[in-house]
């Protein structure tokens, strides 16, 4: 191997090293579906949840490759929020985009989507996992090939008849749900911030189940 060779290999391999700003900075994807007939759907907790954070922060996103994004600092972290663009389905590109571009460590990911297993505004947070069924995060694990991040559950509950599934996700909150919203968007908020500060198993132990 030359002298080139090698100092080539050494600079790639520095490349790859997470900085100390790298790790102070924290990717949270919000998973749903672009489009005004989505904005107010069960399978869109993710949207609106990020974007309740950014109003309570005063920041506004801006459309750009694969999503809309808004970033904020907070207790010298930099939160940066992706709402992708590429429909539910599709969100591992985008997810892997942002991560690459911005040098986001992978245990710095937070991934937030709605969950028919869980009742109507519980929370559960997990620092990896299978899919569950969950076609969001079914195609972000075969992205970025790995169950090895952290996912933010949020509760729809499952009150719908046999094979009325996708009706149920893709529709409206009822009146009921619309009342409890505010808390519950309230509590998510402190739960992504309290991820960047406090760390995985701290949030954990704090939100799940509240």
């Amino acid at each position: 191997m030359t002298l080139k060779q090698l100092v080539k290999i050494i600079f790639s391999f520095k490349k790859e090293i997470p900085t100390e700003n790298n790790m102070k900075t924290f990717l949270i994807a919000g998973l749903g579906n672009i489009g005004e007939k989505y904005a107010n759907t069960r399978h869109n907790i993710g949207f609106k949840i990020l974007d309740e954070l950014a109003s309570k922060e005063n920041v506004s996103f801006e459309t750009e490759k694969l999503g809309d994004i808004a970033k904020f600092r907070f207790k010298g972290r930099t939160f940066i929020l992706l709402k992708p663009s590429t429909y539910m389905n599709l969100s591992g590109k985008a997810v892997k985009y942002w991560l690459t571009k911005e040098k986001v460590a992978i245990e710095n990911l937070l991934v937030i989507c709605d969950d028919l297993n869980l009742d109507f505004g519980a929370i559960r947070v997990k620092g990896k996992g299978s899919d569950g069924g969950h076609n969001g995060l079914k195609d972000i694990n075969a992205v970025l090939n790995t169950q090895q991040y952290a996912r933010f559950r949020f509760g729809v509950g499952a009150d719908f008849s046999k094979g009325r599934q996708v009706d149920y996700v893709l529709g409206e909150w009822d009146k009921e749900e619309n009342k409890s919203l505010p808390e519950r968007l309230d509590k998510g908020c402190e739960l992504i911030k309290s991820f960047g500060t406090a760390g995985l198993n701290n949030t954990m132990n704090a939100f799940n189940g509240k």
